[in-house]
């Protein structure tokens, strides 16, 4: 049975991901436009990291120096966090390789923790998972747990059932709440056995500043959601673990934080966002 959430996870808890012992908070930090926020989320609590492998390289530059300076600074650190990284390659042959680039580039890493089958359909997941089963099985450049980022809810399902992967990524926003209906209350909360973790991403799509609301219309007399509270829309959700999260600074660390302590969002503030969402996406219109 799903229970609701009557408060939100802390960036010190620690969720128990994959038989490997590995321990990771339930904010996963992915995109920054700043290295210092890397250290900055780790001494807020934060263990948890993703970047790519191939696509989106560019992106995950200040992400990959920001490990690197933690990882300077503080060389014990890396006992203490997990790092996970994407491919998006779907040829089989093609999904070793990305992975010790990945090291060469940033050699403090040492290892790779978890790897990610990136952007996930029904259709050819089949012949991905095995590789990435052999990653954990072979232990390749050091895996102790493999995940998914699904862009297919019915295929995310299947594989949460059959308890293939240690961690999927699944997407969840105001603009695309489907997600509940479609996944989260069809598979089995952790309390009755789920044994993969799910992680949601692109949280903040359709986050609309003041600036955005008063082109729409929307009075200033309406809640002005903050971009964290975005994140409390995803984690109100039970069988949400935990978050991937883009933190441009190191102020968003505690923003975040602070937000989550807040607790949930109620059921008017939760569907407020999904009608901004649907503003956001041009699927509504206020009246005039």
């Amino acid at each position: 049975m799903i229970v609701a959430r009557e408060a939100l996870p802390k960036l010190t808890d620690r969720l128990p991901l994959g038989s490997q012992g590995l321990q990771v908070s339930p904010a996963c930090l992915g995109i920054t436009i700043d290295p210092a926020v890397v250290p900055a989320a780790f001494e807020a609590g934060i263990n948890f990291f993703f970047i790519t492998a191939d696509m989106h390289w560019p992106v995950y530059r200040d992400t990959r120096l920001g490990l690197q300076q933690l990882l300077r600074d503080k060389p014990s650190a890396r006992d203490d966090i997990v790092v996970a990284v994407v491919a998006y390659v779907t040829q089989p042959e093609f999904v070793w390789v990305p992975f010790e680039e990945v090291l060469m580039e940033v050699p403090e890493l040492k290892r790779i923790d978890i790897t990610i089958a990136g952007g996930c359909y029904g259709y050819e997941i089949g012949r991905r998972i095995p590789m990435f089963e052999a990653h954990r099985t072979r232990k390749h450049v050091g895996v102790r747990a493999i995940g998914a980022s699904f862009h297919d809810r019915e295929a995310a399902r299947a594989e949460i059932e059959r308890a293939s992967l240690d961690l999927a990524y699944v997407r969840y926003n105001p603009p695309h709440p489907k997600a509940r209906e479609q996944l989260f209350q069809r598979v089995p909360s952790r309390a009755d056995g789920r044994r993969t973790l799910i992680f949601n991403f692109k949280s903040t799509e359709g986050y609309l500043d003041k600036a955005q609301l008063t082109k729409l219309g929307v009075s200033d007399s309406f809640w002005e959601p903050h971009i964290t509270d975005y994140y409390r829309f995803a984690f109100t959700e039970p069988n949400v673990d935990g978050v991937l999260c883009a933190l441009p600074h190191a102020q968003a660390v505690r923003e975040l934080s602070d937000a989550l302590a807040r607790g949930p969002l109620d059921d008017d503030d939760h569907q407020y966002l999904i009608d901004l969402g649907d503003l956001a996406m041009g699927r509504a219109k206020l009246d005039p």
